[in-house]
């Protein structure tokens, strides 16, 4: 995955002082192929197509504004099984609240917001950071291809039995030899 250290490979920032105060702003945003090889070599992908996010940003308040928009992708990565290219589509939705200044919160104990969403407000509002973050949190983290088995595993020294279920609890057979008092279910 990517670095926090790293420059993005793909930037889109507008300027909120330049957007329309009182309606909403639409976009649509779809990186170039060379973008999106950037992109997927960026995130260790071995393929990224039809990367795009579309949706508006509209004023929320007195300098506040509200990201609401769609991320499709088609990502290629290998299969956690067997390697095999493993393509998946992604769609998500994306909301972001910018807040010119973050709620006061009171002394004392102070309890997770509702709102995780929110973000302070810089001079930009970068769309392609948006992006790039909603399309690395949707990437599947085990891709399997279809039909690809873990399988189990059993090992032992030569000429012994490989241990099973049973034998791996200790205190398997001790219901056995209780003569079945040891249960949990009680007596009537």
């Amino acid at each position: 995955m990517s670095d926090a250290a790293d420059p993005l490979p793909f930037t889109h920032p507008l300027r909120p002082a330049e957007l329309a105060a009182r309606k909403p702003t639409r976009f649509d945003l779809a990186p170039s192929a060379e973008d999106c090889a950037a992109i997927a070599a960026w995130l260790d992908l071995d393929g990224l197509k039809g990367l795009r996010l579309k949706g508006q940003l509209s004023p929320a308040g007195r300098g506040d504004w509200e990201l609401s928009a769609e991320m499709t992708a088609e990502v290629v990565q290998p299969c956690a099984v067997t390697l095999v290219p493993v393509r998946t589509r992604l769609a998500e939705r994306v909301h972001r609240r910018f807040v010119e200044r973050m709620p006061d919160l009171p002394g004392g104990e102070v309890e997770m917001p509702e709102d995780t969403d929110a973000e302070l407000l810089g001079e930009t509002i970068d769309l392609g950071a948006v992006m790039l973050e909603a399309l690395e949190l949707a990437l599947p983290l085990f891709p399997r291809a279809p039909g690809s088995e873990i399988g189990t595993l059993q090992a032992a020294p030569p000429g012994a039995a490989p241990m099973t279920a049973e034998t791996i609890r200790p205190f398997a057979g001790l219901d056995k030899l209780l003569g079945g008092r040891g249960t949990d279910t009680p007596e009537e």
